[in-house]
């Protein structure tokens, strides 16, 4: 109560130009306070379900496990350590995603376990000249087993590397098993256009939206049953107990853990859906400040002006408010982030109400008035733009001048 106090005396004596905080933003405030009074529904993991009643799965095999921090059962203990306390188990290699084993790589950084000080079996990582599982990597396993939290996304790189590891056992013959873990910005919203295989790339590996509204073990069968994998692994899939698809992450017992550096909270991963379209352009996305995704901007935006456009839009859920910032490299999060040590005027961006809020529309609205405001300062990357949308579309219609609204109403 007295957090909530406090908030709303410091929100309500911000002024910005000569409007102060408006009903939105105090919305917000009290949607916050809501959300964390909520009980929390009880769920266990498709690892918790695997150690407390289905250890058959693992029992007398050779495994590899791809997984990162993740990857932790009801205790907050790694996958790997609870397999390696197993008799019957012998786990023979790590295979980690982007941002390795345990998050510690920013965004596209290559990582290297040579000698990290830690008993572990060999820890491979997929990302950088290889991102799938060599024969040789996979001789002498019989099972793989996946364990990481994405959310439900589909740049999010970690699905794509379910699919290339889901390629290699295929091809070996040896089984896939996925432990089932939340959607974590829900399971029952989709957003964004379908994926056009002709613009298939490490980031948009398969046809479907941006946001996808599936768990990572409901998309693993669907690369079987649609035959988006040939030759198919044979898959099993321990799914979760507790979870439905109309939960928010914070509405269920689990702890949260950063699945990437840039994804410090679940409010970022709401928003990451249509503003990592940003990073299509020469803005700055936020990388390199506190709150990336959430902040946007460059040293020639006007940031009160830019609010105020997309303000008049009224989308649901959402409020724009004038932000500057100044982004810096930091470890592991952000090496080279755009407009380094350069002071930006852009944009903070309020998530009033989750539930309505349209994350690939908010980040449409934002290029085409981005776009539309300052077509001499703004570079549209055209490859990274059409990987992340999906197709060429939106590219061909910001230089055509389109407009933001007249895109939204014909891109589905």
């Amino acid at each position: 109560m007295f957090r909530s106090i406090a908030a709303l005396f410091i929100l309500s004596s911000i002024v910005f130009s000569k409007e102060t905080i408006n009903k939105h933003q105090l919305q917000a405030v009290t949607n916050k306070s809501k959300e964390t009074s909520k009980a929390k529904t009880e769920v266990l993991t498709g690892l918790d379900i695997l150690l407390e009643q289905k250890p058959y799965f693992i029992q007398g095999r050779s495994i590899a496990l791809v997984t990162n921090k993740t990857g932790i059962d009801k205790a907050g203990i790694p996958n790997y350590q609870r397999f390696m306390e197993m008799d019957d188990v012998d786990l023979k290699m790590i295979f980690t995603p982007e941002h390795g084993l345990f998050g510690e790589a920013a965004d596209g950084e290559k990582v290297a376990y040579d000698s990290i000080g830690i008993k572990l079996p060999t820890v491979v990582s997929l990302y950088g000249n290889i991102r799938k599982p060599t024969p040789d990597m996979l001789a002498g396993v019989n099972t793989i087993v996946y364990d990481i939290q994405d959310i439900g996304t589909r740049f999010y790189t970690y699905i794509s590397t379910l699919g290339l590891v889901m390629e290699a056992a295929g091809e070996l013959n040896i089984p896939v098993l996925v432990l089932d873990r939340p959607n974590p910005i829900r399971g029952d919203i989709i957003e964004g256009p379908i994926l056009n295989m002709e613009f298939r790339s490490f980031v948009g590996y398969y046809p479907i939206p941006i946001r996808y509204g599936k768990t990572i073990g409901e998309l693993a069968d669907l690369m079987i049953t649609n035959n988006w994998i040939s030759p198919a692994p044979v898959l099993d899939v321990i799914s979760m107990e507790g979870w439905h698809e109309k939960l928010w992450f914070d509405e269920t017992d689990l702890v949260w853990v950063n699945p990437s550096p840039n994804i410090p909270d679940l409010e970022t991963a709401i928003i990451y859906p249509g503003m990592c379209l940003i990073e299509g352009t020469n803005i700055s996305e936020g990388r390199g400040t506190p709150h990336p995704f959430k902040w946007i901007g460059a040293p020639w935006i006007d940031g009160w002006d830019l609010s105020q456009a997309l303000n008049k839009f009224d989308l649901p859920g959402v409020e724009f408010v004038p932000k500057s910032f100044i982004p810096d490299k930091i470890p592991g999060k952000a090496e080279n982030p755009k407009f380094e040590n350069q002071k930006c005027s852009g944009l903070e961006i309020w998530v009033t109400d989750r539930d309505s809020f349209k994350s690939v529309d908010t980040g449409i609205l934002t290029l085409f008035s981005l776009y539309a405001m300052y077509p001499d300062k703004i570079e549209l990357r055209e490859k990274h733009l059409n990987m992340l949308w999906g197709n060429n579309i939106l590219f061909k219609e910001l230089v055509k001048g389109s407009t933001g609204p007249y895109f939204l109403q014909h891109y589905n």
